[in-house]
């Protein structure tokens, strides 16, 4: 089927051997080698080869991208803050989404809201619950006048459903008069059934100071009842979260534990495109070059062999790229090198 519709497209003139040899094509003389999944890889050099070119070498700059991007994230965040990927429903394609989980957890990420990607990758799966839950609801009787009844029927709800795992979403209404009493009102009632709220999320508003507002909130209410872990309840943020959101949180203190990260890490908005591209070397054994206007974008003839260097602490600090017949470099050997301008 696939020959016919190249047949329909193609002009007339194209022989019939053309589409004999193009239903014989498969596979089977395809090699493929590149940096094991999750390296670090220095800019310039690349980190993967195709004999012969296929659309192999074209899948590798988006995970690539959004590993990179995770890691941006978590160097930000620190090694003690909770990440978490929400970027399901803003991935783009097709399988984006399951692309963005797998790569966001190679990049540092602690978790995912993905279960299929849970399922096929064994990445650790997370969850919270949404705005339209809480909205849902509408009443409960006997209630405190001033806290939203729908919302804590919402709560109640959720915590008759997941008592071993009560999160509480705060800001549907309002998080001081109305989100942390109705979530501190529920998670005391647990607390007499044996159980313990796992957190709660904001999503909206200044995220920094309302972490705090609520850490005080949570330790008075923790005083005030006798209830020891209640000042450690984690506190979970969403919201856009970009890089200068972390910068933000960082530079004003926050009593945030984890952030929840969908657009700002699966789209990589800073970079949407890694500028990936396949480079023609060789020939049937023999070298090409590629001459161009722009010196950055000829080419280094002949198939290559990729070295990685480390210094006396056991830091890499650069790759060396060498020509496959090239003997390999030893500890202590005298190199002349030329760098590639980023």
């Amino acid at each position: 089927a696939d020959v016919a519709y190249l047949r329909s497209v193609l002009p007339s003139t194209t022989e019939d051997a053309f589409f004999s040899y193009l239903a014989t094509l498969d596979a089977s003389e395809v090699t493929v080698s590149a940096v094991p999944e999750g390296s670090v890889v220095f800019p310039r050099v690349g980190h993967s080869c195709c004999w012969p070119p296929s659309w192999l070498s074209l899948t590798r700059p988006s995970p690539s991208l959004v590993a990179t991007n995770a890691a941006r994230f978590r160097l930000l965040a620190g090694p003690d803050m909770k990440l978490m990927e929400i970027g399901l429903r803003r991935a783009q394609g097709p399988d984006g989404a399951l692309s963005a989980s797998k790569y966001s957890y190679i990049g540092g990420f602690d978790c995912t809201s993905n279960v299929l990607a849970g399922k096929l990758y064994g990445i650790p799966v997370r969850g919270t619950v949404a705005h339209s839950f809480i909205m849902s609801f509408t009443s409960l009787e006997e209630v405190q006048p001033r806290a939203n009844r729908g919302e804590l029927a919402a709560f109640v709800s959720y915590a008759i459903a997941f008592p071993q795992d009560f999160q509480g979403l705060l800001d549907t209404y309002c998080v001081r008069r109305s989100g942390l009493p109705n979530f501190c009102a529920v998670a005391l009632a647990l607390h007499q059934l044996g159980y313990q709220a796992i957190g709660v999320r904001l999503d909206s508003g200044d995220l920094a100071q309302q972490s705090k507002e609520i850490r005080r909130g949570l330790r008075a209410c923790g005083a005030r009842f006798q209830v020891p872990w209640f000042e450690t309840i984690p506190i979970a943020v969403s919201n856009d979260i970009s890089e200068q959101s972390l910068e933000e949180f960082s530079r004003e203190g926050s009593e945030i534990n984890m952030i929840g990260v969908g657009t700002n890490l699966v789209t990589c908005p800073l970079q949407p495109s890694l500028g990936c591209v396949y480079k023609l070397v060789e020939v049937n054994g023999s070298p090409c070059l590629k001459l161009t206007e722009e010196e950055e974008k000829i080419t280094i003839p002949g198939t290559k062999t990729i070295y990685r260097l480390y210094d006396a602490a056991g830091h890499p600090f650069m790759d060396l790229m060498a020509l496959e017949e090239e003997p390999s470099p030893t500890t202590g050997q005298e190199l002349v090198v030329r760098v590639l301008e980023r």
